[in-house]
């Protein structure tokens, strides 16, 4: 390897592109993070960390634990509005399988720790990424505060809407509407109630989630079939015409929160899959690579995923290995999160049913589904992640091909 330092520019502050920035700067990177957003912000919604995302964080030696400490629901559970129970999922259990169990935190605590981790210079805020010129050569980061040259890799983790995306893959369909909106808020502490356990409630073309979170705060959304754009003129009383009638402590709950406080965001996932996540010195994480739907919980534990694959890749490359370093990481990322995105849409379309009969069936098969069932299908998305060997992994032709 060189022993000139190497330097990547992360475009975005998300989770994907902190950990990405982490993980390169634990094997010796230098790393830019330019984001868009004026500063830190702690305006946002949780995050539930599960198995495999912990043990991607453990590969870069990232212990969030020790910020957020280790506070988990003794259970999960999914209910109907009338509070009949369809599922009940032992956390004890569920760490005993997949190695320790999940994680729920505010996505701003995980956010603050990641860059804490990071040199003080590392993030540029107020930086907008609008393009970038040369991936395949030396690449230009074109930014709205000028142009940042000399980077030996470039990482696109801007988002669901990535302008980077659609500057590299412009004949890409881009986004699909699953049909649904989604509101999510945080309740301090103060407004929590004590002993509210981590559920999630179906009904007809709508949802009703609670997750306390390791702080004391508790973590609330909800989904209904709505089109897009639509958006209430008093969002509190928009949440209690569909969900106030629901099982306790939903009501109580609803009663605490702050509308000014409420997110409303419409849910989309890649109409279709990308080609491949690299091109040349760039490459793409998180959800400027994969958007997914919220439905399985899966859309931040894929970008740290992401990440920690990325960091694995690069830490022994030298500035000519990039490419083929990049190479390797679409072999090893593409199947398992287009996999992911398309089992995510599939839930998400059974969740949002509404007709009567539909929604009787589905609440049928949940009941009778048999735990097993349910644990190898969790394996598959807890067991699932696993660093690749190295470069000399990639299939041959794979990156003349891409």
């Amino acid at each position: 390897m060189s022993a000139v330092q190497r330097h990547a520019v992360v475009a975005g502050a998300g989770i994907g592109g902190l950990t990405a920035a982490l993980a390169l700067h634990r094997h010796g990177w230098r790393v830019t993070v330019c984001e868009r957003a004026a500063g830190p912000t702690a305006v946002g919604a949780g995050i539930v960390l599960a198995p495999n995302a912990l043990r991607a964080f453990d590969t870069i030696g990232f212990d969030i634990t020790r910020t957020a400490g280790r506070a988990v629901p003794a259970a999960m559970g999914l209910r109907r509005p009338d509070g009949r129970r369809l599922s009940r999922a032992d956390t004890a259990a569920s760490a005993a399988r997949f190695g320790g169990p999940p994680l729920a935190l505010h996505r701003s605590a995980l956010a603050d720790a990641l860059a804490a981790a990071l040199p003080t210079t590392a993030i540029r805020y107020g930086v907008a990424v609008t393009s970038v010129d040369d991936a395949d050569g030396s690449p230009v980061v074109r930014t709205d505060a000028g142009d940042l040259d000399g980077a030996d890799l470039v990482i696109a983790a801007d988002g669901i809407h990535s302008p980077l995306r659609r500057q590299y893959f412009p004949e890409h369909p881009g986004l699909h509407h699953s049909g649904e909106t989604a509101w999510r808020t945080v309740l301090p502490a103060a407004a929590s109630l004590t002993g509210t356990a981590t559920a999630e409630t179906w009904g007809r073309g709508e949802r009703f989630g609670v997750v306390p979170l390791a702080d004391g705060r508790t973590y609330l959304y909800a989904t209904a079939v709505v089109p897009a754009g639509r958006r209430p003129a008093d969002v509190r009383a928009e949440l209690l015409r569909r969900y106030g009638t629901w099982h306790d402590p939903i009501p109580a709950l609803l009663d605490r929160i702050d509308p000014a406080a409420v997110l409303q965001h419409d849910l989309y996932d890649l109409a279709a899959p990308l080609p491949r996540f690299h091109h040349g010195r760039l490459a793409w994480l998180g959800d400027a690579a994969h958007a997914m739907t919220p439905n399985l919980g899966q859309g931040g534990c894929q970008a740290v995923e992401d990440a920690a694959v990325l960091g694995h890749l690069l830490a022994g490359a030298g500035p000519t290995e990039v490419p083929a370093a990049l190479a390797a990481y679409s072999a090893a990322r593409c199947a398992r999160t287009d996999a992911i995105r398309v089992r995510s849409r599939r839930a998400g379309r059974v969740a949002a049913l509404s007709h009567p009969l539909a929604v009787a069936v589905r609440d049928l098969a949940v009941r009778a589904t048999p735990a097993r069932v349910t644990g190898r299908a969790m394996a598959a998305l807890f067991d699932g992640f696993a660093l690749p060997d190295g470069m000399d992994t990639v299939p041959t032709g794979v990156g003349a091909r891409w």
